[in-house]
């Protein structure tokens, strides 16, 4: 469509939105008296205004059952994960028996390793995105160090061509054949945190299998912001955490998938735990380790109520309103927020800010990355102090995130009218 860096456009939008009421539904800050524009749900979500509700009802049953509360509060805890199961599975394209919540992001891909890169002398090689977050880095270094094997012969990091901010699709289609001998998993983010790039993951898990390689994805900017289909691509495994697009709250409890095929063999080696023990019998304490099928076979420790209440409480905005729905709005939000930055930054040549996100739509979330080219910290500092909540990571991207359940085309809008102004004060 044609866009207008307008007021009256914006506010046009915004009354033709059928997604507009919900907005109303989260908290968004007030920072020193001034409500902020808050472009970071890519980090962490805003709050939902019924999660204190859902928390409070938890600690009134506390209140009156105690420990009884397992079994007989409004939401018996003791099966409290099933609760959230069938809306995290529709979620992200699975079947109810591949998908539970537990623990945390990290956490659960540790775990998942132990059962999906079982590495030989002959078939060891890691195949990943080069700038991947951090924790997915050390995860592979130590799981690697973990086998006996050298983390810069064992992980194969595939990087944009120089010159280039993104990551060739046929490039890491090249390093599968050209590893496949000795590839014994291809691991990707779903979306990498700092280019917002979406990767073809029904390919690349595609790809993994034709060389008798597992795939797997960390899904934590994926997970909430686009359309996932983990079981029809024949994904083996992945993880994701809820406190980003799923606005679960700060540090909450993670989830993960494990495909059915996988699920239903009992045989595959892992790390126990009580919760994962077969849970008709897992109060009669017996010595033998006997996990259930599906991905709750995976599970460790009881559930943190608490934190689970609220994501129960994001997960049921979710279901009223469709990742389909979300998707259709992210498409058109996250573009006008691409045309109000281009058509701002055009008018200050000698200020080059570049947007490194891809500008096809169906390669990229809600997340635009804007590399500071001409500036530094600073900007991204007055940024902050004009009241644009976005992030910076090093050495000079900032991150902002137009995300469809709370942001508005109004906020977009206004976003460009600070930008034009501090970029104004900056020239001079």
């Amino acid at each position: 469509m044609n866009f207008e860096n307008s007021l009256a456009f914006a506010k046009q939008q915004d009354a033709q939105d059928t997604l507009a009421e919900y907005r109303e539904r989260f908290h968004h800050p007030v920072i020193d008296g001034k409500q902020v524009l808050y472009f970071t749900g890519n980090s962490l979500g805003l709050a939902p205004k019924s999660a204190k509700d859902y928390v409070n009802a938890e600690l009134d049953d506390w209140a009156k059952w105690g420990v009884e509360g397992h079994f007989h509060a409004t939401n018996p805890w003791v099966s409290y994960h099933e609760i959230l199961t069938p809306a995290m599975a529709e979620l992200v394209g699975a079947n109810e028996s591949e998908v539970v919540c537990m623990n945390s992001l990290t956490t659960n891909l540790h775990l998942l390793f132990v059962s999906f890169y079982r590495p030989t002398t002959e078939k060891f090689k890691i195949i990943s995105e080069a700038k991947m977050f951090p924790s997915d880095r050390y995860l592979l270094e130590t799981q690697v160090k973990h086998h006996g094997f050298d983390p810069d012969e064992a992980i194969i990091e595939v990087a944009p061509r120089d010159g280039e901010h993104l990551i060739r699709e046929e490039d890491i289609l090249a390093a599968i054949n050209e590893h496949q001998e000795q590839l014994a998993l291809v691991f990707f983010g779903g979306v990498n945190y700092f280019t917002g790039q979406l990767f073809d993951m029904e390919k690349l898990t595609q790809a993994a299998h034709n060389v008798g390689a597992i795939a797997g994805f960390d899904l934590a900017h994926a997970a909430g912001n686009i359309p996932v289909k983990l079981h029809d691509w024949n994904v083996d495994f992945a993880a994701w955490c809820t406190y980003k697009y799923i606005n679960a709250s700060a540090g909450n409890v993670g989830a993960i998938f494990v495909h059915d095929r996988h699920g239903d063999n009992t045989d595959i080696p892992r790390f126990g735990g009580w919760w994962g023990h077969n849970k008709e019998r897992r109060f009669l304490m017996e010595n033998s380790f006997d996990p259930m099928t599906g991905a709750e076979g995976w599970q460790l420790s009881n559930v943190p109520i608490m934190g689970m209440a609220v994501l129960k409480a994001s997960l049921d905005i979710f279901q009223q309103v469709g990742i389909e729905n979300l998707r259709q709005k992210s498409l058109k939000l996250t573009a006008f927020l691409a045309f109000v930055f281009n058509d701002i930054v055009e008018l200050f040549p000698d200020i080059q800010l570049e947007i490194i996100t891809p500008s096809d739509a169906s390669m990229r979330g809600c997340q635009l990355s804007v590399k500071l080219v001409g500036t530094d910290k600073r900007f991204f500092s007055a940024l902050t102090e004009a009241g644009v909540i976005a992030d910076f990571r090093e050495p000079d991207v900032v991150r902002l995130a137009p995300t469809p359940l709370y942001n508005s085309f109004e906020d977009v809008y206004q976003f460009g009218q600070t930008l034009k102004t501090l970029l104004a004060g900056w020239q001079k």
